[in-house]
């Protein structure tokens, strides 16, 4: 495993990190005992990085998460976030970003993670009815209080990246980013670079659909979100398979997999990066940990880049409803 800084403020991990996401919601019934097989092999192979939030099953990813990382603490970097507030059903309440609940939601993660101090705590998005000034300036209270390490935001705008920034510095941003969600080169990862902010592209693989796995939509059960979102659906499905035949191709040539192609390639935008692709299942897990040692050459480079220029996916990323939570 390499390792790489994420951010300029001391914050070490591995250049891959483990979304845990899926373990608890989105796509399909998840499965605890392969689940927590899934993160201890992550360790073995040097992952060093998990990734989860508050509201990722209601809690139960987080409950989850800390039962598996419990024995290893000492060896690993745990990142949750606050702010998307939902019921115990999932029914989408707002955001929140006002200091006393984010000094609620924090206690309650360290509570639900069995641990005295988060690693990364992450606004998981920007609440547009409360100053960023003000959500930033809690959670910078929480860490004088040791009850979180480094602040982290994201699918924050530029804007919004700076204005937090000079309240307390901000370690790390988390947005998509992938071969196919580009939007992030315009603005976001020069804003980032020009102020030490690491970089955390979630769903670095499309959703799993740049694995090349995804052939047919029927499979997906009736509580995998992916049925509905829009890249997922209809024409633009049909065209987003394009893209992907021609990776196979290209990763056939390299004696890989098309979703190992598509990790080193966003790997390979620069040593601040640090992907956190998500899986539940040991044998997905060691595939993309592997991705590590795939070296891209410039030809390689320069031939994805014309096979996924930006703007590339046929469909939003989101339904319009979730696209209005990002870049605020």
């Amino acid at each position: 495993m390499e390792y790489r800084e994420l951010g300029k403020n001391g914050l070490k991990v591995s250049a891959l990190g483990l979304g845990c996401m899926g373990m608890s919601q989105s796509y399909g019934q998840g499965n605890e005992e392969e689940s927590v097989a899934t993160i201890h092999r992550a360790i073995e192979l040097g992952v060093t990085l998990f990734d989860t939030a508050d509201v990722y099953g209601a809690g139960v990813n987080e409950i989850l998460v800390g039962k598996a990382l419990k024995p290893f603490r000492n060896k690993v970097m745990i990142a949750t976030k606050f702010g998307n507030v939902r019921t115990a059903d999932g029914t989408r309440l707002g955001i929140n970003g006002k200091p006393e609940y984010v000094r609620q939601a924090c206690e309650a993660s360290l509570k639900r993670l069995g641990i005295d101090t988060i690693d990364l705590y992450y606004q998981h998005r920007v609440d547009p009815n409360t100053p960023i000034e003000e959500t930033i300036g809690a959670m910078s209270k929480l860490v004088e209080e040791g009850k979180i390490r480094f602040i982290g935001m994201s699918e924050a705008s530029a804007k919004t990246l700076r204005r937090a920034n000079k309240v307390h510095k901000v370690t790390a941003l988390q947005s998509e980013y992938s071969l196919w969600t580009r939007d992030v080169e315009k603005e976001i990862l020069p804003t980032c670079r020009e102020l030490g902010i690491g970089f955390v592209p979630f769903s670095p693989l499309g959703r799993g659909f740049l694995t090349g796995q995804v052939k047919d939509t029927s499979a997906f059960g009736e509580k995998d979100f992916r049925k509905d979102n829009p890249r997922f659906v209809g024409d633009n499905f049909r065209k987003n398979l394009d893209l992907v035949k021609k990776l196979e191709d290209m990763a056939a040539a390299r004696k890989c997999t098309a979703g190992q192609i598509a990790l080193a390639w966003v790997m390979a935008q620069g040593s601040d990066i640090v992907p956190i692709p998500g899986t539940k299942r040991r044998k997905y897990l060691e595939e993309n940990v592997a991705a590590v040692d795939l070296k891209l050459s410039k030809d390689d480079l320069a031939r994805l880049n014309e096979i996924a220029p930006m703007g590339v996916a046929a469909g939003a990323r989101y339904t319009d409803e979730m696209m209005k939570a990002v870049d605020r």
